[in-house]
């Protein structure tokens, strides 16, 4: 008898975080994430470093402690990157915040194909979609989903180099 009525004690708890968890979820706007930057910060002929920068704007009327950022990057439609790092920062209430990834590629290996993205892109616009999680450090939040969708223009200075390299 007192182990049936352990166990339904048990059971009602459960429940009930589950509840608090689901309500989490509701009271938390998704914040929007933008690729701001793009640049070549390292070169070779084996890989090429590029360095992503990122604006995140926080609708909440509470700071979001980001733990941990998972992103998938398309320009022009192709796949150009993707993975998870851990970046500890915190946005602001209402506010916004900015945050970089180093991601290194081999370009002759992986998408040849990017190569003229990137040329297309030192001289017009380039269409960028992005989508990812950002792992919030706040007990029973689940990571948030973010997508976004853009354009943006390489910066010529660090493209012509890797243009004229390869």
């Amino acid at each position: 008898m007192m182990a049936n009525i352990r166990k339904l004690g048990l059971l009602c708890a459960l429940l009930t975080l589950a509840g608090c968890a689901t309500s989490l979820e509701n009271v938390l706007s998704t914040p929007k994430v933008e690729l701001r930057d793009m640049q070549v910060v390292g070169l070779g002929l084996k890989s090429q470093t590029f360095l992503l920068s990122f604006d995140i704007d926080n609708p909440n009327p509470f700071p979001l402690p980001i733990s941990s950022v998972s992103y998938a990057v398309r320009l022009d439609g192709q796949r150009f990157v993707s993975g998870e790092t851990s970046s500890e920062f915190s946005v602001p209430a209402t506010g916004d915040a900015e945050f970089a990834i180093s991601v290194d590629l081999n370009l002759l290996q992986t998408a040849p194909q990017l190569l003229s993205i990137i040329r297309q892109g030192v001289r017009e616009d380039v269409a960028y979609d992005l989508e990812g999680r950002l792992a919030v450090d706040i007990p029973m939040v689940p990571p948030v989903a973010y997508r976004n969708s853009g354009k943006i223009r390489l910066r010529s200075d660090t493209f012509l180099t890797l243009r004229d390299m390869l």
